[in-house]
């Protein structure tokens, strides 16, 4: 059997996850993913598999010199384009990461700006 990678092994949890976790129009999935430069999240729709909005430290505006920082400005981001859509309730898809630093920062700040989940 071949060595899995980190990434790899991401993948299986996140799989893995995904087997309990769904997004519905009512209640769409805030999916996560961060590198080791940059962190997105995407608010989606599984039933008619489209993303409604989107939120990435790549953009203009968005940007920061600390990792922390860019998450808590993306995790706004992404809580005021929900909002604008009118959705207030999601579920979180940590995408096999661990809820922890960056993921938590991005987490609590759209909790803030008015997410629940």
């Amino acid at each position: 059997m071949a060595t899995k990678t980190r990434s790899d092994m991401r993948v299986v949890r996140h799989e893995r996850l995904r087997k309990k976790i769904t997004g519905t129009a009512e209640r769409p999935r805030l999916a996560v993913f961060k590198s080791t430069k940059h962190i997105s999240c995407q608010i989606i729709d599984d039933v008619s598999g489209h993303t409604l909005a989107a939120a990435s430290s790549q953009e203009k505006g968005l940007a920061a010199t600390d990792n922390a920082d860019g998450a808590k400005k993306v995790g706004q981001a992404i809580g005021e384009r929900a909002k604008a859509l009118g959705l207030k309730s999601v579920v979180f898809d940590r995408g096999g990461f661990r809820y922890h630093g960056v993921v938590a920062s991005l987490a609590d700040a759209a909790r803030e700006a008015g997410l629940e989940f």
